[in-house]
Protein backbone atom coordinates (compact mmCIF):
# COMPACT_ATOMS: atom_id res chain seq x y z
CA UNK A 1 0.00 0.00 0.00
CA UNK A 2 1.07 3.57 -0.85
CA UNK A 3 1.37 5.90 1.95
CA UNK A 4 -0.96 9.14 0.13
CA UNK A 5 1.11 12.69 -0.50
CA UNK A 6 1.01 15.24 1.47
CA UNK A 7 -0.12 18.18 -0.48
CA UNK A 8 -2.12 20.55 2.20
CA UNK A 9 0.11 23.49 2.43
CA UNK A 10 -0.26 24.06 6.70
CA UNK A 11 0.47 20.15 6.44
CA UNK A 12 3.78 19.98 4.53
CA UNK A 13 4.85 23.15 6.62
CA UNK A 14 4.45 21.41 9.97
CA UNK A 15 6.46 18.52 8.47
CA UNK A 16 9.13 20.58 7.28
CA UNK A 17 9.19 22.48 10.59
CA UNK A 18 8.93 19.22 12.79
CA UNK A 19 12.23 18.37 10.45
CA UNK A 20 13.88 20.97 10.52
CA UNK A 21 14.21 21.32 14.51
CA UNK A 22 14.82 17.14 14.58
CA UNK A 23 17.85 18.06 13.42
CA UNK A 24 19.00 19.36 16.52
CA UNK A 25 17.82 16.60 18.28
CA UNK A 26 16.71 16.27 22.06
CA UNK A 27 16.76 18.20 24.98
CA UNK A 28 15.59 21.98 23.04
CA UNK A 29 14.07 24.62 24.51
CA UNK A 30 10.57 26.08 23.09
CA UNK A 31 10.52 26.91 19.69
CA UNK A 32 8.46 29.30 17.76
CA UNK A 33 7.85 29.78 13.92
CA UNK A 34 5.77 32.51 12.05
CA UNK A 35 4.16 30.82 9.10
CA UNK A 36 3.40 33.28 5.99
CA UNK A 37 2.07 33.12 3.01
CA UNK A 38 5.88 32.00 0.21
CA UNK A 39 4.60 34.38 -2.50
CA UNK A 40 3.81 36.95 -0.10
CA UNK A 41 7.68 36.59 1.35
CA UNK A 42 9.02 36.57 -2.20
CA UNK A 43 7.21 39.58 -3.09
CA UNK A 44 8.37 41.66 -0.01
CA UNK A 45 12.39 39.30 -0.38
CA UNK A 46 12.63 38.70 -3.84
CA UNK A 47 16.64 37.94 -3.23
CA UNK A 48 15.70 34.68 -1.28
CA UNK A 49 13.54 32.75 -3.88
CA UNK A 50 17.16 30.84 -4.95
CA UNK A 51 16.85 29.48 -1.39
CA UNK A 52 13.20 27.46 -2.39
CA UNK A 53 12.69 24.38 -4.42
CA UNK A 54 10.16 24.13 -7.13
CA UNK A 55 7.46 22.44 -4.62
CA UNK A 56 8.26 25.07 -2.04
CA UNK A 57 6.72 27.62 -4.81
CA UNK A 58 3.38 25.70 -5.32
CA UNK A 59 -0.07 28.27 -5.00
CA UNK A 60 -0.85 28.50 -1.08
CA UNK A 61 2.83 27.22 0.59
CA UNK A 62 3.61 28.00 3.46
CA UNK A 63 7.36 29.36 4.83
CA UNK A 64 8.10 29.08 8.38
CA UNK A 65 10.50 31.54 10.13
CA UNK A 66 12.04 30.71 13.66
CA UNK A 67 11.44 33.83 16.02
CA UNK A 68 15.19 34.03 17.50
CA UNK A 69 15.88 34.64 21.11
CA UNK A 70 12.59 33.37 22.56
CA UNK A 71 12.50 34.03 26.10
CA UNK A 72 12.51 31.15 28.37
CA UNK A 73 9.45 31.63 31.35
CA UNK A 74 8.15 29.58 33.88
CA UNK A 75 5.82 28.39 31.80
CA UNK A 76 4.08 27.41 28.27
CA UNK A 77 0.81 29.79 28.72
CA UNK A 78 2.93 32.57 29.99
CA UNK A 79 5.09 32.77 26.84
CA UNK A 80 2.36 32.17 24.60
CA UNK A 81 0.18 34.43 26.67
CA UNK A 82 2.53 37.15 25.30
CA UNK A 83 2.97 36.41 21.76
CA UNK A 84 1.17 38.62 19.01
CA UNK A 85 1.63 38.68 15.33
CA UNK A 86 1.66 41.40 12.87
CA UNK A 87 -1.01 41.18 10.11
CA UNK A 88 1.39 39.67 7.82
CA UNK A 89 1.77 36.38 9.58
CA UNK A 90 -0.75 34.26 8.12
CA UNK A 91 -0.19 31.44 11.39
CA UNK A 92 2.55 29.98 13.67
CA UNK A 93 4.09 26.70 14.44
CA UNK A 94 5.28 26.27 17.78
CA UNK A 95 7.19 23.18 19.02
CA UNK A 96 8.34 21.31 22.58
CA UNK A 97 9.45 18.59 24.26
CA UNK A 98 7.82 16.72 27.05
CA UNK A 99 7.64 13.73 28.96
CA UNK A 100 4.82 11.53 29.32
CA UNK A 101 3.55 8.99 31.92
CA UNK A 102 0.84 7.07 32.38
CA UNK A 103 -2.14 8.30 34.89
CA UNK A 104 -0.71 5.42 37.72
CA UNK A 105 2.74 7.04 37.26
CA UNK A 106 1.30 10.55 39.28
CA UNK A 107 -0.62 8.90 42.41
CA UNK A 108 1.38 9.31 45.31
CA UNK A 109 3.48 12.32 43.85
CA UNK A 110 5.63 13.95 46.49
CA UNK A 111 4.14 17.16 47.50
CA UNK A 112 7.03 19.31 46.59
CA UNK A 113 6.87 20.16 42.49
CA UNK A 114 10.84 19.63 42.57
CA UNK A 115 10.77 16.09 44.18
CA UNK A 116 7.41 15.10 42.21
CA UNK A 117 9.24 16.15 38.22
CA UNK A 118 12.28 14.19 39.37
CA UNK A 119 9.88 10.72 40.67
CA UNK A 120 7.78 11.19 37.09
CA UNK A 121 11.75 11.64 34.98
CA UNK A 122 12.65 8.36 36.55
CA UNK A 123 9.65 6.45 36.25
CA UNK A 124 10.40 3.34 33.99
CA UNK A 125 7.13 4.17 31.83
CA UNK A 126 8.25 8.05 30.57
CA UNK A 127 8.00 8.47 27.03
CA UNK A 128 9.67 11.81 26.05
CA UNK A 129 8.34 13.46 22.86
CA UNK A 130 8.33 16.38 20.66
CA UNK A 131 5.26 18.08 19.58
CA UNK A 132 5.12 20.85 17.00
CA UNK A 133 1.52 22.58 16.41
CA UNK A 134 0.77 24.80 13.95
CA UNK A 135 -1.96 26.96 13.64
CA UNK A 136 -3.40 29.22 10.84
CA UNK A 137 -5.08 32.45 11.58
CA UNK A 138 -8.65 31.18 10.54
CA UNK A 139 -8.39 28.68 12.86
CA UNK A 140 -7.15 25.63 10.81
CA UNK A 141 -4.32 23.55 12.93
CA UNK A 142 -2.05 20.21 12.43
CA UNK A 143 0.16 18.63 14.85
CA UNK A 144 2.64 15.91 14.63
CA UNK A 145 4.10 14.04 17.77
CA UNK A 146 7.65 12.60 17.67
CA UNK A 147 8.80 10.40 20.34
CA UNK A 148 12.75 9.82 21.51
CA UNK A 149 11.79 5.93 21.42
CA UNK A 150 10.60 6.44 17.72
CA UNK A 151 12.62 8.78 16.55
CA UNK A 152 12.54 8.85 12.50
CA UNK A 153 10.72 10.92 10.29
CA UNK A 154 8.61 8.21 9.19
CA UNK A 155 7.31 7.73 12.61
CA UNK A 156 6.11 11.25 13.16
CA UNK A 157 2.47 11.08 14.33
CA UNK A 158 0.07 13.52 12.69
CA UNK A 159 -3.37 15.02 13.65
CA UNK A 160 -5.99 17.74 14.03
CA UNK A 161 -6.31 16.53 17.68
CA UNK A 162 -2.62 15.18 19.33
CA UNK A 163 -2.41 18.67 21.54
CA UNK A 164 -5.79 20.24 21.54
CA UNK A 165 -4.69 22.72 24.83
CA UNK A 166 -1.61 23.96 22.70
CA UNK A 167 -3.69 24.36 19.45
CA UNK A 168 -6.23 26.77 21.90
CA UNK A 169 -3.06 29.00 23.02
CA UNK A 170 -1.79 29.36 19.57
CA UNK A 171 -5.49 30.37 18.28
CA UNK A 172 -5.37 33.04 20.85
CA UNK A 173 -2.18 34.77 19.58
CA UNK A 174 -4.35 35.41 16.81
CA UNK A 175 -6.96 37.15 18.65
CA UNK A 176 -7.04 41.24 18.39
Amino acid sequence: MQPTPVTDPLALVALDTERHVAIRGWDQPARLFALVRTAALLEREPHLRGQFRAADLLPGSLTAVEQEGLQATSSIETLIGRIAWPDEVDGCAFAVERMVVPPEAERDLPARPDDAVEALAAHPSRQDVRLLAAVLRGGRSVCLLRQRAHDSDDAVATGPDIAPGLVAALRTTFEP
